[in-house]
């Protein structure tokens, strides 16, 4: 049977990781996605919080799956210094929690700007970025995050492929391509697919944006995870309901939405052959 290893976001749960952790020991998940901590963003996270959050992770024999930075979720024309001080954050992290990846964006524009006028100072930021996460042995997974510069399939193509770096990969959300007009494994799996290193679990109704526990909206969950299964996928699948609250910045679920969000997933994960663990 295939296997996917099951994570989530922890502050959907709740701020405590001590929370957080009991949740997803009880949904069956060995491991956490760490966005915040005692409503602290990862990347501010000093090295006594780390170390709190590294015995815990110890004491219940689980592990972080990705660091789930904010980085590049900013304007493009904000002062580029600020995101290489929360990398070097983010990166300190993921030494520290034993993790391989850091979930990042490619950055907001103002009204009236095209994506196509911020290109080029998109890449040039990702090159830099994904220069620094091979030298520091970790990889950078880009989400497809509304109104950024890779907020659709070709967009994250031609990102992913014009930096051209090992380090940078491709952690995919079903819902947040929905919520730009995008048939999620029509439009775009083919294209991402070889690119494809980390999958964030949400979906969303297209005809109001609205986030719904996976398999319960517009996002082409089954075929998405279907052709997963067939070409071998066998990496993390992240839970980030946002079934309370939705914002820029994050959202919200709770212990009682994310178990339900949680119980969405192993429906379809169980109909199509596919082990959580």
């Amino acid at each position: 049977m295939t296997q996917w290893t099951l994570s989530g976001f922890g502050d959907e749960i709740d701020p405590d990781p001590v929370v957080q952790l009991a949740v997803l020991a009880a949904l069956g998940a060995r491991h956490l996605e760490l966005r915040s901590a005692w409503e602290v963003n990862v990347v501010d996270l000093d090295a006594g919080q780390l170390d709190r959050i590294a015995a815990l992770l110890a004491e219940r024999g689980m592990a972080v799956s990705a660091i789930a930075s904010p980085i590049g979720k900013v304007d493009i024309t904000d002062d580029p210094a600020g995101e290489r001080v929360r990398l070097k954050s983010a990166i300190a992290a993921a030494h520290r929690l034993e993790c391989r990846y850091i979930r990042l964006f490619s950055f907001y524009r103002a009204p009236g700007i095209s994506a196509e006028e911020i290109r080029d100072e998109v890449l040039r930021r990702m090159r830099e970025w994904a220069t620094v996460a091979e030298r520091e042995g970790v990889t950078l997974v880009h989400e497809n995050e509304k109104e950024i510069y890779g907020d659709t399939p070709d967009r994250v193509r031609d990102l992913v492929e014009s930096v051209g770096s090992p380090a940078l990969r491709v952690a995919w959300d079903n819902a947040n391509f929905v919520q730009v007009g995008v048939r999620p494994f029509t439009d775009g799996y083919a294209m991402l697919r070889p690119h494809l290193e980390y999958l964030q679990v949400k979906d969303a109704v297209a005809a109001t944006g609205a986030v719904v526990p996976a398999g319960h909206g517009d996002g082409e969950l089954r075929e998405t995870l279907t052709a997963l299964r067939d070409d071998g996928y066998t990496g993390f699948a992240s839970l980030e309901p946002h079934l309370a609250l939705q914002s820029a910045t994050g959202g919200f679920s709770g212990p009682a939405e994310f178990g339900r969000a949680a119980r969405a997933f192993a429906a379809l994960t169980e109909s199509i052959g596919v082990e959580t663990r």
